[in-house]
């Protein structure tokens, strides 16, 4: 995905950006986590005690954010995502 980005700073600075704003927020790097140890969405969100429609919220931002990819209700960890293995 970088690739696509690292033509001009201008789309650098946007990259950026998107994936800071994806990661700085605690429900989603717990999301990351749960993803990351292979957790569904039903997983997920009853672990994290929040309804789908706000897990479903949070994951448009992870994927905007190039931090998860999606397949149906399948998600699975970009590069960028495992990020989480080194925060909190």
């Amino acid at each position: 995905m970088w690739e696509k980005f690292s033509q001009s700073i201008e789309s650098s600075r946007i990259y950026h950006e998107r994936y800071h704003k994806a990661v700085n927020h605690p429900i989603r790097r717990k999301i990351l986590t749960l993803v990351s140890q292979g957790k569904n969405m039903h997983e997920i969100a009853e672990e994290l005690k929040i309804s789908f429609s706000e897990l479903e919220f949070h994951l448009r931002v992870l994927e905007w954010g190039f931090c998860i990819e999606r397949e149906g209700e399948k998600i699975k960890i970009t590069k960028e995502g495992k990020v989480v293995e080194y925060l909190d």
